[in-house]
């Protein structure tokens, strides 16, 4: 059951039927001919399946299939939901335990759940995902309680389900349905999850009892197969439709990154018209996605972004939030703290940017699937200030006006004597030193960056920012205060750039000295595409803005110990005409048709092209590792690839750099120094690594 679910029913308690406490995963309890088997795994908030409970799963049914009961109730006993999935943790100890036999005895005892000769229902509240999802599919009805979601998000992990999900949902619902959902890792929810066919019963949670009895008296009835599910059992129609599977996945998810996907697609169309040659085809396939370097390096970015969620727990007493500068940056922070259910005001000196950002926060709301009252209750909580009375209530101020210091200097001396006891001022700067900042500031020991990445309401990371001064209960309430509106910190200090900018505009200067040498922009895009990123650079530039491009550039140009590419007068010259990329339609590319998607011949492309595009970047990686700008290489990682999308499946940066050899990358720099310039020289900290 999810929360506004639970705040509308009050103290109401999960209907577990007759269940008792007891030890171990699983309670048990039977009244009317029902056992209910309620899952109950860890102290955690949420459920996850591990080796225990299959175990104890397999002595119910053995138990089970001596004495059959009239039914079987499956269900979860926390109030978060279901069951979130596989407990990744072991991923490692069962690869290298033989995952194939733990994945065929996982297999074999969801096969004696399906084949129980009574009715066996699953009361899915919260989410149902990956192999929860897959223990839901096993049991023959599924009862939904709103709000209720399903999905299969093992891609994310370089993975593709491995409980029988391959063949169970396919065999339940239209069947090139059932493999979007696997290939995508997209989640159904309540509706949608009825309107396919996974929840056979929609309905509130007080109402369950009454849904189990109606089912087990026969009086629930369900669609039967459709003409597609049919189709899709003959080879031809199979083939036809994994043809255009392959090309809309090989987009988004090219085969030599991302293996699992093409696997499953694979496997679907080999085998889709035979359960038992499919879960043979799922076992052996999923054992070995599960030790390639894909899988292993996406698993360990979703530790990264478990350390960074830890990070970020505590208490941030920030209720009010000031926000100064209803920008396009200030209006989507505004909005984004309503929405996680912050008081807001939002100043600025004129009124039509705060009517803007009330525009811009609702489309935020609908983007975000908010329903008609949750976007009257967010928009409500962000109020436009345009003369500041929110200032001396609010427990943060965010400035986020424009990287010009007179003008961040002039609203912080507006701001002395206005500030209430212990209130933090941050600066969402992207570029200027807080050292000269905090020159401005009333009480620089509360003085601290956050600094948030474009556009908001996408963008998981934020970087807080500390100078010398900055108390430590300060950026310790700010990383709380990220993970309080759902975002992902990274401490970091006060440096050029900071971390994430520091590495990020090398690349961009170098992919426009490219240009300058004559190398079209779509060649340069391609080979990033190619090497992983999620867009080339120079598509990148505009979709961040030419006219900040150049300004960090600038602002980094002289504050750096080493040289960086040269600011190419091309990128000058698009700024002055106001061509300064996708919000103004046009810049190095043209807007107007969408997001540009290039996709050039490499055939005749330099041999060092990729290089002096990545290794630029992972040299700015190391030397704010030596310089302790962050405090682990990992930091790095988890920073670059939730801001930038650095190659996920790599591991990130310093990741790619350790596989790679520090010594070999070194070594190239040092030849790419030679060729093109003393911009391209290892850092001295590769020494170290």
């Amino acid at each position: 059951m999810t929360g506004p679910v639970l705040e509308h029913l009050g103290e109401t308690k999960l209907e577990l039927g007759p269940v008792t406490r007891g030890e171990g995963p699983w309670l048990r309890g039977e009244a009317d001919g029902i056992v209910w088997l309620a899952l109950d795994r860890g102290e955690g908030a949420v459920n996850t399946i591990g080796q225990d409970v299959v175990e104890g799963l397999q002595s119910h049914i053995e138990a089970l299939e001596r004495d059959q009961p009239r039914a079987v109730v499956i269900r979860s006993a926390k109030i978060a939901g279901f069951a979130v999935g596989a407990d990744i943790t072991g991923f490692d100890d069962m690869a290298n335990e033989g995952a194939a036999e733990m994945l065929t005895h996982g297999h074999d005892v969801l096969d004696r759940l399906e084949a129980l000769d009574c009715p066996t229902i699953c009361i899915v509240h919260g989410a149902a995902l990956g192999a929860g999802f897959e223990l839901a599919l096993a049991c023959d009805w599924r009862i939904a309680v709103e709000g209720a979601s399903f999905g299969f998000p093992e891609v994310q992990l370089g993975l593709h389900p491995g409980l029988g999900g391959t063949f169970r949902l396919p065999a339940l619902i239209d069947p090139v349905k059932a493999m979007t959902l696997m290939l995508t890792g997209k989640t159904a929810h309540t509706g949608k999850a009825r309107k396919l066919g996974i929840a056979d019963v929609v309905t509130q949670e007080r109402h369950v009892a009454a849904a189990v009895d109606a089912i087990t008296a026969g009086e629930v009835e369900r669609d039967a197969p459709g003409l597609k599910a049919r189709a899709m059992g003959f080879d031809q129609a199979r083939s036809l439709a994994a043809r255009q599977m392959r090309k809309e996945t090989g987009q988004k998810a090219p085969e030599q990154h991302y293996p699992a996907p093409h696997r499953l697609i694979d496997m679907w169309e080999e085998h889709g018209d035979d359960r038992a040659a499919m879960q043979r085809a799922e076992i052996q396939s999923f054992a070995k996605l599960l030790d390639s370097d894909t899988s292993k390096n996406l698993r360990r970015v979703f530790f990264l972004r478990q350390d960074m969620k830890n990070n970020s727990r505590g208490e941030d007493g920030i209720d009010h939030v000031h926000v100064i500068g209803a920008g396009a940056m200030g209006g989507e922070i505004a909005a984004w703290a309503a929405i996680k259910g912050k008081t807001v005001t939002l100043g600025d000196v004129a009124l039509d940017p705060l009517a803007e950002a009330v525009k811009q926060a609702r489309a935020v709301c609908k983007n975000k699937h908010l329903s008609n009252i949750e976007t009257r209750d967010a928009l409500d909580r962000m109020m436009p200030d345009p003369h500041g009375y929110g200032i001396a209530r609010a427990d943060l101020i965010i400035e986020a006006v424009p990287e010009k210091p007179d003008l961040k200097e002039k609203i912080y001396t507006g701001l002395k004597g206005r500030m209430k006891q212990g209130a933090i001022l941050a600066s969402n700067t992207s570029s200027l030193r807080l050292t000269e900042l905090k020159k401005g500031v009333a009480d620089p020991s509360r003085f601290a960056g956050l600094h948030f990445f474009n556009p908001v309401s996408k963008m998981d990371l934020v970087e807080v920012v500390r100078h010398a001064d900055t108390a430590e209960d300060v950026t310790c309430r700010l990383a709380a205060y990220c993970g309080e509106i759902g975002k992902l910190p990274v401490q970091v200090t006060d440096s050029f750039g900071f971390l994430v900018n520091r590495a990020l505009m090398p690349y961009l200067m170098e992919a426009m000295m490219l240009m300058d040498e004559g190398v079209d922009k779509e060649v340069i895009d391609t080979a990033a595409i190619r090497f992983g990123m999620p867009m080339g650079p120079v598509t990148l530039a505009d979709q961040v803005g030419l006219d900040i491009c150049l300004h960090v550039a600038e602002s980094l140009k002289d504050g750096l110990d080493k040289p960086m590419a040269d600011i190419s007068n091309d990128l000058r010259r698009k700024v002055e005409r106001g061509d300064t990329g996708k919000k103004a339609g046009q810049g190095f590319y043209d807007w107007s048709q969408g997001t540009p998607h290039p996709n050039a011949d490499l055939d005749k492309a330099s041999d060092d092209l990729t290089d002096r595009l990545i290794l630029p970047m992972l040299n700015a990686c190391v030397e704010c590792l030596r310089k302790n700008v962050v405090k682990d290489a990992d930091a790095i990682d988890g920073a670059m690839i939730f801001a930038t999308g650095f190659a996920p499946f790599r591991g990130g940066p310093m990741r790619y750099a350790r596989a790679r050899g520090a010594k070999k990358i070194r070594e190239r720099l040092e030849e790419l120094a030679g060729k093109h310039g003393e911009r391209l020289a290892p850092d001295v900290g590769w020494q170290d690594l």
